[in-house]
């Protein structure tokens, strides 16, 4: 995990949305519309392991849901207290790598959640050891969720870069857009750039991040090697979700 990335990017992460409180409202609904259909009591235990600043773990909390969040980045997780302590949110909050889980003592969660492409940046052996640490949290037959980009289609199109979208009014705008470096014919270097206005001059911030395309078929048999059950995908016009869903149920 690229955490320089991230604790670089905590105090800006917000900025990459038109409206961050809407936007975790608008994951949350659909989030929550997911795990209604998946388990049979609410509110759940749900641990989010790589919750960045708190875009869905604020979310969950805001329907009810009793959170612990965690994440490998120090910055990341401090601004998302802060966040969850402004809207008066009881979250529980680790540093804590998820392939491993250590810092996380509770072992009966109804779900675990691996949110916005994180699994990504982990090779097969990470991604193998973070699905045991998660199945060692989960309750037998809990839940678990990721999401990441649809790398089935990306691995063949190869984009060089995401679109700029100009947030803001004018005095404050600011141009958000990422420049995609391909390293090979999996990995990939993504280069995000916040450019922000103020006070009639431009100040543009950089981000780096190794990502490599983690095809569905691969995920879904390491989950299953890790003794999960039930892998299935939700694809974003069946979700409304903005990623493809990874949905897998912790065997007994």
């Amino acid at each position: 995990m690229n955490s320089n990335f991230y604790e670089a990017l905590a105090d800006y992460y917000h900025l990459i949305f038109d409206d961050w409180d809407k936007s975790i409202e608008r994951q949350a609904r659909i989030l929550n519309s997911l795990l209604i259909s998946q388990i049979p009591h609410h509110p759940a235990n749900l641990l989010d392991c790589a919750c960045g600043i708190g875009t869905q773990a604020i979310g969950f909390a805001q329907f009810g849901h009793r959170v612990v969040a965690s994440d490998l980045s120090r910055a990341a997780v401090a601004r998302a207290k802060i966040e969850a302590e402004l809207r008066g949110l009881d979250i529980s909050f680790f540093v804590s790598d998820m392939t491993t889980l250590t810092e996380i003592a509770k072992t009966d969660f109804d779900v675990v959640t691996v949110l916005d492409n994180a699994l990504p940046h982990l090779t097969s052996a990470q991604i193998g050891e973070a699905a045991r640490a998660i199945g060692s949290k989960l309750k037998p037959k809990g839940l678990f969720i990721a999401s990441i980009r649809d790398y089935d289609q990306l691995i063949v199109q190869k984009p060089a870069m995401q679109e700029p979208a100009f947030y803001g009014t004018e005095g404050e705008r600011r141009v958000v857009h990422q420049v995609w470096e391909w390293i090979d014919h999996e990995k990939y270097i993504v280069h995000l750039y916040i450019t922000i206005q103020s006070s009639g001059m431009w100040a543009s911030h950089h981000f780096v991040s190794k990502y490599r395309c983690l095809l569905r078929s691969e995920l879904s048999a390491l989950l299953e090697c890790a003794g999960f059950e039930q892998v299935r995908w939700v694809m974003p016009q069946e979700s409304g979700f903005y990623q493809p869903i990874v949905l897998a149920r912790k065997g007994r």
